[in-house]
């Protein structure tokens, strides 16, 4: 499990599945301000189910990610936060296995073949594949 900001990062991701998750979970609160116009809130969400499915191919494992709905006022008189549901699951191929709605509260089950995964890394061996000898740059903050 990985939460909240750390779905962003694929070194997060990858740390999971070398250690041997056999999915990764993404419990997240995440959405955009009512403010912004429509296409920028469609970006936002588009990026963050993008980087999902990245994670799921990346690393052939299953993603699921849940999160809420409705509306959160900003204690300091901004619009606060509407929160995008959209809770989802996906295979190990990025593709989608369910997904939530963006208004009502919704409990979404599905079935995951853990199995799978193996079959799909055959197919992608990006783990095996990894050039670990010129990664040595990501243990620093910005590469010199």
């Amino acid at each position: 499990m990985l939460v909240c900001w750390d779905q962003w990062y694929p070194e997060a991701a990858r740390l999971m599945a070398l250690a041997g998750a056999e999915l990764l979970l993404y419990p997240t609160a995440i959405g955009w301000d009512p403010d912004d116009v429509q296409d920028e809130k469609d970006r936002q969400r588009g990026a963050w189910v993008l980087s999902h499915r990245g994670h799921a191919v990346a690393n052939g494992l299953p993603v699921l990610s849940c999160n809420r709905i409705g509306h959160e006022p900003s204690p300091l008189g901004a619009s606060g936060i509407r929160f995008w549901g959209t809770s989802h699951v996906l295979g190990p191929q990025g593709e989608f296995i369910a997904e939530a709605g963006t208004d009502e509260p919704q409990v979404l089950v599905a079935d995951v073949d853990l199995g799978r995964s193996e079959h799909v890394r055959r197919i992608w061996p990006f783990l095996r594949d990894r050039r670990i000898d010129a990664y040595a740059d990501l243990l620093k903050r910005y590469r010199d």
